[in-house]
């Protein structure tokens, strides 16, 4: 069952990534041939006007094939008034981008829905405390309530540690203990730590943990769109910086994971519960808008990158170059696919 729902998963981002390609393809006028959700084979295929819709056998992925427009023969040309090559390459650019665009849309919303369902936070109870540690010597003790900070009043443990890192001197620390409402200053020190990358940093911190009880918060309208907001740009920065740091040599080559993994992990992730499957949805669905925008020929982000080329030179490129780069950023997309692929069998068997 959870292998078919993160199949559906995957069919469900992929065709919101083409229909935003579809939908700004049709408002500049630009006829779409074929709107295939797959590749390969094509196993269901049905003509409505001049578009025809197409289920295809290999789902890894999708396409939508406007008129004049062949990413398998980029030499294929038409410039009849309805070909997305007689278009100002302003608007081939907003094609383009539509379909990344339409990604991070969805994982707005799904966001969103998360927001209006509930989001899990660990309470602002104190769970443990380190030796030697300005919160240990500052009189804070386990099972202490942090009401607010500076006046500031605090919700949840996010809200905690991002206050304390911000922080610039001591900290007014509000705290409840049995019946007792205290005052606490406690002044944090830079801590190195690992992040999520195993790079060592530095951030300001007290030495508390959280006791691990957990606090629902279900938002309004307003807080629904600033909350979704603010996670889909994290999850934008956090795939950015990944990707930084993959180039850089920091995270390993095989550590990347292909699509056995993310099946994996979102077969995982429905079997918990609603919010776990909406929020790593959300998140693959911010991968697939990044990287459909890197400069590669083969994507929309090397596409798009031919049209400013234009934009800026007034000249557009060769067809024989995009031909060949195009090729050459097929071989390189399977040959990642495949490496992936390996990984995620390697992992399975237990390779190291």
């Amino acid at each position: 069952m959870g292998t078919l729902i993160s199949l559906l998963v995957l069919s469900f981002l992929i065709f919101f990534h083409e229909l935003g390609h579809f939908l700004a393809a049709r408002f500049f006028g630009v006829r779409v041939e074929v709107f295939s959700i797959g590749f390969g084979k094509k196993i269901y295929q049905k003509t409505y006007g001049d578009t025809q819709y197409a289920l295809s056998l290999i789902p890894l992925g999708g396409y939508v094939q406007m008129k004049g427009q062949d990413d398998t023969d980029p030499t294929k040309v038409s410039y009849d008034k309805d070909s997305y090559n007689v278009k100002k390459p302003w608007q081939r650019v907003f094609i383009l981008f539509a379909g990344p665009f339409a990604n991070f849309i969805l994982a707005f919303f799904l966001y969103m829905a998360i927001g209006n369902i509930g989001v899990t936070k660990f309470a602002p109870i104190i769970g443990n405390i380190s030796k030697e540690s300005p919160a240990l010597q500052s009189g804070l003790k386990n099972g202490d309530t942090i009401l607010s900070i500076n006046g500031v009043k605090i919700k949840t443990w996010d809200e905690l540690s991002k206050k304390i890192k911000k922080s610039n001197g001591a900290l007014i620390f509000e705290v409840k203990r049995s019946d007792k409402i205290l005052k606490i200053r406690v002044t944090p020190k830079a801590h190195v730590y690992k992040n999520m990358f195993g790079e060592t940093m530095k951030k300001k911190m007290v030495g508390i943990a959280p006791e691990g009880k957990t606090i629902t918060l279900r938002y309004g309208l307003i807080q629904s769109i600033s909350f979704a907001l603010e996670e889909t740009k994290n999850a934008t920065t956090m795939i950015v910086k990944s990707l930084q740091k993959l180039i850089e040599g920091v995270v390993p080559a095989k550590d990347l994971g292909g699509i056995v993994s993310i099946v994996q992990v979102t077969a995982k992730a429905s079997s918990i519960g609603i919010v776990a499957l909406f929020g790593l949805t959300a998140l693959i669905s911010v991968n697939l808008g990044v990287l459909n925008l890197l400069p590669i020929p083969a994507l929309d982000g090397g596409h798009i990158m031919f049209n400013l080329y234009e934009m800026v030179t007034k000249k557009a490129p060769s067809q024989r170059v995009i031909y060949y780069l195009t090729l050459g950023g097929w071989a390189f997309l399977l040959s990642l696919m495949a490496f992936t692929i390996f990984n995620d069998i390697n992992r399975l068997i237990g390779g190291s």
